[in-house]
């Protein structure tokens, strides 16, 4: 449900085609909740169904029409109540963790190279991370978003998504440290 209320949120700004959508999406929440053209598309069409959204077809010369979304008084009655509900729990289903946990029956080295890996994923999240204000800020600017106040809530979400990156690199870091100085039983 929260990609339906994602897009009306972005749609709120102002209308957009799905293609721009993907775009915002890439530029400002990515790093929490990614989404495809065709997941973005889908749920257009759902909200479409359910008069949450209006398509309007918008002719172009040298392209195909352009289909552009906008926000109706229902969508926007819909994103209010939804953004005054409580903050959904937070899903605590981790494949990764599986992967720990049977991680026992394979040697140091083997776990060792795959931490140290995630690791070194997590380090070029963190880098990609540092790019998201300045794409927040040319998002704004290029929607006509003139308010530091939705700048601010847009850079909470980042703040969150590095603190738990930062979190998870120290954990790894430190899972490496004590492998590696066999500080656990062996078989």
């Amino acid at each position: 449900m929260s990609l339906d209320h994602a897009i009306l949120g972005f749609l709120n700004y102002g209308p957009s085609s799905g293609y721009d959508l993907k775009k915002v999406f890439d530029m400002s929440v990515r790093h929490f909740w990614p989404a495809d053209q065709s997941q973005i598309y889908r749920t257009l069409g759902r909200l479409a169904e359910q008069g949450w959204v209006e398509m309007e077809t918008v002719a172009q010369e040298d392209r195909p029409d352009r289909k552009v979304y906008h926000i109706t008084p229902a969508g926007r009655a819909e994103l209010r109540h939804w953004l005054t509900t409580p903050l959904p729990p937070l899903e605590v289903r981790d494949a990764a963790l599986i992967q720990v946990f049977f991680a026992g029956q394979l040697a140091d080295e083997e776990i060792i190279d795959i931490f140290e890996r995630e690791a070194d994923k997590l380090r070029s999240y963190l880098e990609s991370f540092n790019q998201i204000p300045q794409c927040s800020q040319t998002y704004a600017q290029t929607c006509g978003i003139d308010s530091p106040r939705e700048v601010f809530f847009w850079m909470l979400t980042l703040e969150n998504g590095v603190k738990m990156l930062e979190a998870q690199l120290a954990w790894i870091e430190s899972v490496i440290k004590r492998i590696k100085n066999k500080q656990h039983p062996s078989s």
